[in-house]
């Protein structure tokens, strides 16, 4: 008979686990506020095309200021991926369900929303890892 589990993985399980839980952290500290930052400056490109029409009707001001309140929310859930991974981890992935919803609901971008339900269920990931992690108390 087969062992689904080889021998090999259990061993070096745990560093694998904790590889992949500081990877994903990392990501989802650096990538949110990076993109944050960037609604203020629109280096990487002009945010407020990806702005569906029917949202942009929704919110008060400009389409560039729901950018920048954009901004200081993905820069907010990085931090908080930062100091509290469990909730910070589902944060994003909110945030990131939101954009998907945002750019299906446009007809366009679609390659985008994509890109996004990775970065997602990444974020899903994270959250699992975060919430099965054992509490770590450091001495001072």
């Amino acid at each position: 008979m087969l062992n689904a589990t080889p021998a090999s993985t259990s061993a070096g399980t745990g560093v694998g686990v904790e590889r992949a839980y500081l990877l994903l952290r990392t990501v989802f500290i650096v990538a949110p506020i990076l993109f944050g930052l960037d609604k203020f400056f629109d280096l990487l490109v002009d945010w407020t095309i990806y702005l569906a029409p029917w949202i942009d009707s929704l919110l008060p001001g400009t389409a560039q200021q729901a950018m920048y309140a954009v901004g200081v929310v993905e820069i907010v859930a990085g931090i908080v991926v930062a100091i509290a991974p469990k909730w910070g981890s589902l944060l994003v992935a909110a945030w990131l369900f939101g954009i998907i919803v945002n750019l299906v609901s446009m007809g366009q971008f679609l390659d985008v929303a994509l890109r996004d339900f990775g970065l997602f269920v990444g974020a899903l990931a994270l959250a699992a890892l975060a919430w099965d992690r054992p509490s770590v108390r450091r001495a001072d």
